[in-house]
């Protein structure tokens, strides 16, 4: 079927467009992912407002922060779109969706999921082109590309937004940070006396933890070669953070809910490494600036680990099936494939991940950041 006049062509962008709603309400690692793809809309639609219609933190972070986000609306918490946060007010989806209808968006970019829960709400915005991603049980967009889960998020991302003629501009999530964020890191950790490193030992996901006492032969390896060595974690990982300090047996800075978001930023953009699993400070680190070595489930590498490695190096495991029960993991993905049963277990899956491994990561990226800035060209 050939799109209407009114819609253009697939591909081609949409004229006299003055204000774009991007729905992308997730938390801190999910949304670095979509940076290169607004920075296309920004490119593509340079004169347009760009709203985000996202969660409670986008708000507070995006505010007064260069980049391509002009706006947030805060999105309700709702099914399939994000969970509510502590002591957090209700508010209906449909008040909220009636109200930003009356924002009169040209374009409505659903890049939040398959779509399911989504495509409803962007639909419901009243655009002129609503564009974005489809799973097979989600409706149709004007224009839209099929999700497909092992795809990298930048790139799943960015061929959506092509859908209006948003070309890439870059493959590097990037986030800018302000004089206000290094004012604040300054004030919580001072002026570094030596070269600093972080550690970040947690993740929602304990699937997706390396074990502490890894954590903290990292730590103790790293503060031997000379390094001051930071732990950080929220509030809900200080437990974490405690066992990863103990188990360094060596001097080391534990930062647990001690910095904003900005300011971790900041933290992190001062450090010459930092050393975590795929989660969001990971990822907030490497849009910053800071190499950075991560420890990654080979399913979440394909989906989330950089391509890049002058100053990013992914360690996966090759683990997929159970530690405990020895289920096959990846069925739900790729259910003809043999075996069965359901796994309700949550240990880690990177646990084989050698110790040795991170450590050579680690020294091999701080050799050449310490090359690159003495002027001498690596081998």
């Amino acid at each position: 079927m050939e799109p209407s006049s009114v819609l253009g062509p697939v591909g081609e962008r949409v004229p006299d467009v003055e204000r774009i709603a991007v729905l992308r309400a997730n938390a801190l690692g999910d949304f670095i992912f979509v940076l290169p793809a607004l920075e296309a809309l920004r490119a593509a639609y340079p004169s347009a407002e760009i709203v985000l219609l996202g969660a409670p933190w986008h708000a507070t972070f995006w505010r007064d922060r260069p980049g391509p986000v002009d706006r947030v609306l805060v999105v309700p918490p709702a099914p399939g779109i994000r969970e509510p946060g502590p002591d957090e007010p209700a508010s209906d989806l449909a008040d909220f969706v009636a109200a930003a209808r009356t924002e009169r968006f040209d374009l409505a970019l659903q890049l939040h999921g398959g779509g399911a829960n989504s495509n409803p709400i962007m639909a419901g915005l009243g655009a002129r082109v609503t564009a974005g991603l489809r799973a097979e049980d989600a409706p149709p967009l004007d224009r839209w590309i099929r999700y497909i889960y092992y795809q990298h998020e930048v790139i799943r991302y960015l061929e959506a937004v092509a859908l209006v003629g948003a070309e890439a501009v870059t493959i590097t999530p990037a986030l800018a940070v302000t004089d206000a964020d290094r004012a604040e890191a300054g004030a919580v950790l001072g002026e570094p006396t030596r070269p600093r490193v972080a550690l970040h030992p947690g993740a929602t996901d304990s699937r997706r933890r390396w074990p502490p006492e890894r954590f903290g032969e990292v730590a103790r390896a790293l503060a031997g070669d000379g390094y001051e060595v930071l732990v950080t974690g929220t509030p809900a990982e200080r437990e974490t953070v405690d066992e990863v300090v103990a188990a360094a047996g060596v001097p080391v800075r534990p930062q647990v809910g001690t910095l904003s978001l900005g300011g971790l930023a900041a933290a992190y953009a001062g450090c010459a490494l930092v050393v975590s699993n795929d989660t969001g400070p990971l990822h907030l680190a490497a849009a910053v600036g800071a190499p950075t070595v991560g420890v990654y489930w080979i399913g979440n590498l394909i989906n989330g680990a950089t391509p890049l490695r002058v100053r990013h190096r992914p360690i996966a495991s090759w683990t997929i099936r159970c530690p405990v029960c020895g289920v096959d993991c990846t069925r739900d993905i790729y259910p003809h494939r043999p075996g069965g049963g359901v796994c309700p277990h949550r240990d880690s899956f990177v646990a084989d991940v050698p110790v040795a491994e991170v450590v050579e990561a680690a020294r091999d990226l701080l050799r050449s950041e310490y090359q690159a800035g003495c002027g001498v060209s690596g081998s």
